[in-house]
């Protein structure tokens, strides 16, 4: 009997980060919302075009306000619904810290250059 009770309760060690684990839904597509930014003590409305590409963990794609108008995204990240980008716009470096809620990709972007900052807050959602 307690060979039974242990043979049970390693099979249920074994299942539980299956049970736990979230299914990993791919980002690759493309992308569009709000990207509303602050510099200078300004808040500024604008929007945000995304085409990412999902290979595993590693993220590439492009990202800027308009399809015409796009920059290279580096160091790409996914870890579970944790999105990390860098993106060397027309200037400074843009950090991307996003995650993945109800579908959408939400969170912060930030730049500092020559003593200046500017943050915004990001929110994109698949393009159907």
């Amino acid at each position: 009997m307690t060979r039974r009770v242990l043979l049970c309760v390693f099979a249920l060690l074994l299942a539980i980060p299956t049970l736990h684990a979230a299914p990993a839904q791919d980002l690759t597509g493309k992308w569009n919302g709000t990207f509303i930014m602050t510099f200078n003590g300004e808040q500024r409305d604008d929007v945000a075009e995304m085409t990412l590409t999902q290979k595993g963990a590693v993220l590439t794609g492009t990202v800027g306000p308009n399809a015409h108008q796009q920059w290279t995204i580096e160091n790409g990240k996914v870890d579970g619904t944790k999105v990390t980008f860098d993106v060397m716009a027309d200037g400074p470096v843009i950090k991307f810290t996003l995650t993945l809620v109800d579908g959408r990709l939400k969170g912060d972007a930030a730049a500092s250059m020559d003593g200046q900052s500017m943050t915004a807050k990001v929110d994109v959602g698949r393009t159907k």
